[in-house]
């Protein structure tokens, strides 16, 4: 399998230089065991990669990269309130939000607009605008690296949390997501009350549905976040931090207007609003920058891997200084920087 080097810069929004000992596009189950079996026989390890939207590529890896591309949509049962879906892992993400709100299965709209295929959505449990993947996954099905065996998780098993699932910690590159089932109400259940989101939809002479959700919410990405097809970037380069009552508190008197939300197992605070505060919106060097329009974006302009994360690291640090909480990096970082 290796041979010369594979280019990765075009693989990723971030479009960072680096390239991968090998890599490898399959779109079926058949060639992704063939892919597999080839990969462990020379030793590599398998990085699965989808659109690249939440993956930084610091450096040149020693792997296999490897899409699977399936497509494909199938109702598995459409009787009574809901809707079980089975969607192929490479389908794209809002092409799949789309398609639903037309068939008039609901839940997902407030997800519109979010880059990336379906495979990579249970990864991160991807979120906005008050709403998570979690209670819409019936259940997820992969293949292990390892062996190219079969594997059905149920959304219990997957172990979502905020940005986080087992797919980030004791499955992390040891399987590659092929399908997902999803469970979709057909009553509309409109999720108005994230702040932005309910400011966008203020003044509607009737109670917003889910097509006026779906357009709040493309209007307000588009408005908030660049286009990495120009600006290249990852979108949210930090998660929100979550802390515990007594800091929020604390924090709160000390810093009267910072935004805090009801989160599992204390507060969560915007990483936005915390890198702002320190001073970093659009600051620029090395070929990389914080997005001047929202402190929560890391784009390239022509940087490299380590330019990148050696900002992500400053930010880090500033903001543990000023409010003694961590920003933990949203996307996956692969290989190292030289």
């Amino acid at each position: 399998m290796p041979g010369a080097a594979e280019e990765l810069t075009a693989l990723t929004t971030l479009r960072l230089p680096a390239k991968a000992t090998a890599r490898r596009d399959v779109a079926d189950l058949g060639a992704l065991r063939e892919a597999l079996a080839a990969a462990r026989a020379a030793g590599l390890p398998v990085i699965v990669l989808g659109e690249g939207s939440n993956v930084v590529f610091a450096g040149d890896v020693e792997a296999l990269v490897l899409r699977y591309t399936a497509t494909g949509r199938e109702v598995l049962a459409g009787d009574g309130d809901s809707v079980t879906l089975r969607v192929a892992a490479g389908e794209r993400w809002h092409s799949l939000v789309c398609w639903c709100l037309e068939q008039g299965y609901h839940g997902l709209e407030n997800l519109a607009l979010i880059p990336g295929t379906v495979g990579a959505a249970p990864v991160q449990n991807i979120g906005a605008y008050g709403v998570e993947l979690a209670p819409f996954v019936a259940a997820v099905h992969a293949v292990r690296i390892a062996d190219g065996k079969t594997l059905t998780l149920s959304r219990a098993e997957c172990a979502f949390a905020y940005r986080d699932s087992i797919f980030k910690g004791t499955l992390r590159d040891a399987v590659v997501i092929t399908a997902v089932d999803f469970r979709l109400p057909r009553a509309p259940a409109p999720v108005t009350d994230y702040p932005s989101l309910r400011e966008a939809l203020a003044g509607q002479a009737t109670p917003p549905g889910p097509r006026a959700v779906f357009d709040a919410v493309v209007a307000l990405r588009r408005a908030r976040l660049p286009d990495p097809s120009t600006t290249p970037n990852a979108g949210s380069f930090f998660k929100n931090p979550v802390v515990d009552a007594a800091t929020a508190e604390a924090l709160a008197r000390k810093y009267p207007g910072m935004p805090q939300f009801a989160a599992p197992g204390g507060r969560k605070l915007a990483a936005g609003w915390l890198i702002e505060q320190c001073g970093w919106r659009g600051v620029a060097g090395e070929g990389v920058a914080v997005h001047p329009g929202h402190a929560l974006v890391l784009v390239s302009h022509g940087g490299d891997g380590r330019a990148l994360l050696a900002l992500a690291q400053r930010i880090q640090a500033s903001v543990a200084e000023t409010f003694g909480c961590h920003l933990e990096i949203e996307p996956r970082v692969y290989g190292v920087a030289s």
